[in-house]
């Protein structure tokens, strides 16, 4: 006899660039008939367009009570995390949160980890743009001695952030690191571009010890990630260049792509 399982019922927190594309790779890969976005969470639901037409808008994080929501994914921004956290994980078994420049505030992190205890939920941290995150999340059950993010993006894709005070972005002729720092002041002075620093860091030795340098470079065909971890399992040495998202070059394709891949594990009997 076969089982049937009843469709995902997600919530997705902000409707920008990031979850209008999950949105869509969800429809084209699933349909409605495994996964149903039942509700989006957004500060005006009236500027909300082309939404799944039978996804509740809410406003407030206490609509998020009653859904029957399996799952509530984040892409809205840092501040976003704060203001939904709490509700999300008390009333889903699990929360994902893209913006994790949020857990730069470490009291933030504390307060959402109680929550997810006192209700058997899960705060969970997505891939991101990268690739290798669980490699350095096993790799850190034994003593890690470093951990190095290299960000290359192309000048554009630092425009309208503090690189600009930092470098002249529009002269650019070769490659120039302007910043080097941990992962927290990257992801705190940076949180659109470094704020998957934060993964690298919640993944193996923290936000103070890890270290992020940022790097403008004309000659980058996308937005590029280079990780160096060494430790007593040995050494991790991984490069990978994503294409940037088409409707925000800030964002990669790579981060609605681990979402999805996130998402759909929940249901798929084959997880991978």
């Amino acid at each position: 006899m076969t089982r049937t399982r009843k469709p995902l019922r997600l919530a997705l927190i902000g409707w920008g660039a990031i979850n209008r594309r999950i949105a869509e790779l969800l429809a084209e890969r699933n349909g409605t008939n495994d996964i149903a976005i039942a509700a989006i969470g957004i500060r005006d639901p009236g500027k909300v367009v082309a939404a799944p037409p039978a996804a509740r808008l809410i406003a407030d994080p206490q609509g998020l009570a009653g859904l029957d929501l399996d799952l509530i994914v984040e892409a809205a921004g840092r501040e976003a995390v704060g203001i939904w956290g709490e509700a999300a994980l008390a009333h889903a078994p699990a929360f994902a949160v893209a913006s994790t420049s949020a857990f730069c505030d470490a009291a933030l992190l504390d307060r959402l980890l109680a929550v997810a205890e006192s209700n058997g939920s899960q705060l969970l941290i997505p891939p991101g743009a990268l690739a290798g995150i669980d490699g350095i999340a096993a790799a850190s059950l034994l003593p890690l001695e470093e951990v190095i993010h290299r960000i290359v993006k192309p000048p554009q894709a630092w425009r309208g952030t503090a690189a600009e005070n930092i470098v002249a972005l529009d002269g650019l002729t070769q490659a120039i690191t302007f910043f080097s720092g941990t992962a927290r002041e990257a992801a705190s002075r940076f949180p659109q571009n470094a704020n998957v620093a934060v993964i690298t860091a919640l993944a193996g030795i923290g936000l103070e010890r890890t270290r992020v340098e940022l790097v403008a470079d004309p000659a980058a065909g996308g937005n590029g990630h280079q990780l160096s971890v060494r430790g007593s399992f040995g050494k991790l040495d991984l490069t990978i260049e994503n294409r940037p998202l088409a409707s925000n070059p800030k964002s990669s394709e790579m981060t609605a792509l681990g979402l999805v891949r996130l998402i759909e594990n929940r249901i798929r009997p084959l997880v991978r």
